[in-house]
């Protein structure tokens, strides 16, 4: 696997699009301050870290969906990508961050300072590296 945060973000948009209720990854720090940050935003319901039978690290990142009627639901997840790929990284300024969708998105950054939202690391006057965007 050449770049572990597109496969997580993939595994994570092709779990809504089926209509799991959760997706198991292999765990890493940055996968799961990334989830973390996902569900402190309200766009997945729940985030742990759970050991595998084989004694391999894994993150367990329950998926939410709003319901639109009594038999259709809808992704909290509408769109997520990432920026900044293995061959061609992505880093903005501070002034440079823009917001994703108008404010109804998020931006997720690494800073000198860790992984951020795009929000947080304007307010701090912080740049980094574009390391995705939800919304």
């Amino acid at each position: 696997m050449l770049d572990p945060i597109a496969d997580m973000l993939t595994r994570i948009r092709n779990a809504q699009a089926a209509g799991h209720a959760r997706v198991v990854l292999p765990a890493s720090k940055l996968k799961h301050v990334i989830a973390s940050i996902l569900e402190r935003e309200g766009f997945v319901a729940r985030v742990e870290k759970q050991q595998s039978e084989d004694k391999k690290e894994t993150l367990c990142v329950w998926l939410k969906y709003r319901d639109v009627s009594l038999t259709k639901k809808e992704p909290a997840i509408r769109e997520i990508t990432r920026v900044s790929k293995q061959g061609c990284r992505i880093y903005v300024k501070s002034h440079d961050v823009e917001k994703v969708k108008n404010g109804y998105g998020i931006a997720i950054l690494s800073t000198s300072q860790g992984v951020m939202t795009g929000g947080e690391a304007y307010g701090r006057g912080l740049g980094g590296e574009y390391l995705c965007k939800v919304w």
